[in-house]
């Protein structure tokens, strides 16, 4: 028998596991090939935790796996002596969050360690913020972002406030790992772990706080009051956990038109009204345009289920057209307009160490913004975790003040109450900037084109492919591994003028094939500098069967720009379709 049935067949005759398990698990009992998905390898427990689809086994998210994943982290915490820091713990509104937050917090409790829970579902960044505000040694955050409804995930905060990095990240997954029976795992009763003073209830005034946090980073209050009963805004927290904070700080501003799309305003994990819950796809935005015909909106605002991402259209009122703003789009709007605020409120100063912060896969568009404010450019790897890293590089240093930092996948975090993507405090932000451009009567597209006209006309896009289970993972490698040992001397009509291998930690210069370090840790990422501006960055997902191209490039105009776009788009999709 493989191991895999025989694991199979222990949590079929296990009384450890509930009664609702074995009877999910006897219904599959003639389909091989779904025992084999769900045992023929644990759900891993990576860099940000763990992440996949709900239900009974091993290669899935359970409480035995949410379980298993807290025991280990019990375990580190233990270790480093964190024990009397105690965790905070979030949730969002997708199936099985409230249980996999009850379940975290009673074996945490059971192991000595206090945990903070939050009453209900509350967004990422301000789980973020509550680790830090209650001096906790880590955090738990229960969702899967933007994920279908059948996933659900696990992401692990340390002190800082910011995703695990290493050393924390591989000392937490060892610890995991080293659990290789379920039974062992430490759970108790929520009523017993309150009275013991283990299972803390928190709410309102971590709420109370945050708010405060992100209303410090108003630059303009001025404009709101001139423009903020005039400005319209269409909001849609996509069926999660943006609805009331949004809201809330918007309202306690003075934005008085804020119209919140009726059938996607309250929680559901079904996400009914979408087939996706992501702000980077057309379709999310369906009812969210529709409302904002109806009410002539200035601007079309949608947070992912966890509100730690922004999508963004905006109208151009010359055409009476609403126009989608990607991630690197918003995220560079925002960056223009924080850094030129702090400089004008500044005497038309900036600190002299001030640094904007990107991911590799980011906007060039963002380097010019630099460039021109004579801030630092500092770049790092895909995750927002590598930024809240660097913040905390300059708290411990003194070296380095953090004007903004944003990645191309929607996210982008202005101050440093949080150490992740926060998609409430860029609701705020962005609103504050379309008041403050009305004052000037600009709208939001009039400056994107303002900025496109001062650095160039930069235009970026992604690529990806979908390669789902055991077949769709070793295709992903043998894609990554043909680059690596071959490669390309031209991508599309573009020499390729030197290649970065992040794994081998080298860039190779083609012509003279020097060779230098990255700088930045190890990661299976590729990335190739074309001339003109141009490059293109290949990596797996993280959290999605996929494998994604990353690509950019600066034209004579947005025309321009975008036909170029689109052309190394077609001739990169058409280079890989050869190794498939």
């Amino acid at each position: 028998m493989d191991d895999y049935k025989k694991i199979y067949e222990e949590w079929l005759a296990n009384p450890y596991f509930d009664q609702a398990a074995r009877d999910e698990l006897k219904a599959i009992a003639d389909d091989e090939n779904e025992i084999k998905e769900r045992f023929y390898t644990e759900l891993e427990f990576g860099t940000a935790g763990l992440r996949g689809v709900i239900g009974a086994g091993l290669n899935r998210m359970n409480i035995y796996t949410v379980r298993k994943a807290t025991q280990g982290l019990a375990n580190y915490i233990l270790k480093v002596g964190g024990q009397d820091r105690g965790v905070a713990i979030a949730y969002d509104s997708r199936r099985m969050s409230p249980e996999f937050s009850d379940e975290a917090a009673r074996c945490l409790a059971a192991n000595g360690i206090k945990a903070y829970r939050f009453e209900s579902l509350r967004p990422t960044p301000e789980l973020s913020y509550a680790v830090r505000k209650l001096g906790c040694i880590a955090g738990i955050n229960i969702t899967a972002s933007h994920n279908p409804p059948e996933y659900n995930g696990y992401k692990v905060y340390w002190e800082d406030g910011a995703q695990i990095t290493p050393p924390h990240d591989t000392g937490i997954t060892a610890e995991v790992k080293a659990i290789t029976d379920l039974t062992t795992t430490k759970t108790m009763d929520k009523t017993a772990a309150e009275a013991a003073g283990l299972y803390v209830t928190i709410g309102a005034e971590i709420d109370d706080a945050y708010i405060a946090e992100l209303k410090k980073q108003v630059k303009n209050p001025e404009a709101i009051a001139a423009e903020g009963k005039n400005l319209k805004i269409v909001y849609t927290p996509l069926h999660g956990t943006g609805n009331i904070p949004a809201r809330r700080v918007l309202k306690e501003l003075g934005f008085e038109n804020v119209y919140v799309v009726p059938e996607q305003e309250l929680p559901d994990g079904e996400f009914p009204t979408v087939s996706y819950p992501n702000p980077e796809a057309k379709e999310a935005f369906a009812l969210a345009l529709k409302l904002a015909e109806e009410k002539d909106a200035d601007l079309v605002l949608a947070t992912d289920p966890d509100a730690d991402r922004l999508g963004v259209y905006v109208k151009d009122t010359k055409s009476g057209q609403y126009i989608t703003l990607t991630g690197n789009m918003s995220g560079c709007l925002l960056a223009d307009y924080e850094i030129s605020q702090m400089k004008e409120k500044n005497g038309g100063k900036l600190p002299e160490d001030g640094a904007l912060i990107k991911t590799i896969v980011t906007s060039n568009l963002a380097d010019a913004i630099a460039e021109y404010y004579g801030v630092r450019l500092i770049e790092v790897l895909t995750g927002f975790k590598y930024i809240g890293q660097q913040i905390l590089n300059f708290e411990t240093t003194g070296k380095g003040t953090y004007l903004f930092g944003f990645e191309e996948s929607y996210g982008c975090l202005i101050g440093t109450h949080a150490r992740d993507k926060d998609a409430i405090v860029a609701t705020m932000a962005l609103c504050e900037a379309a008041a403050y451009y009305k004052t000037k009567n600009m709208t939001l597209w009039d400056a994107m084109i303002a900025m496109y006209d001062r650095y160039g006309y930069y235009k970026d896009d992604v690529k990806s492919i979908t390669l789902k289970g055991i077949e769709g993972l070793a295709k992903i490698q043998e894609i990554m591994e043909t680059l690596r040992n071959n490669t390309p001397e031209k991508i599309g009509g573009y020499e390729v003028l030197s290649a970065r291998d992040y794994k081998k930690d080298t860039i190779r210069d083609m012509k003279t094939g020097e060779v230098k370090p990255t700088g930045l840790p190890s990661s299976n990422v590729l990335y190739y500098d074309l001339p003109d501006n141009a490059w293109l960055c290949v990596r797996p997902s993280g959290t999605e069967p996929k494998v994604k191209f990353y690509l950019g490039v600066k034209g004579a105009s947005l025309e321009d720009a975008d036909a170029l776009a689109e052309s190394l788009g077609a001739e990169v999709m058409a280079m890989i379709d050869k190794m498939l």
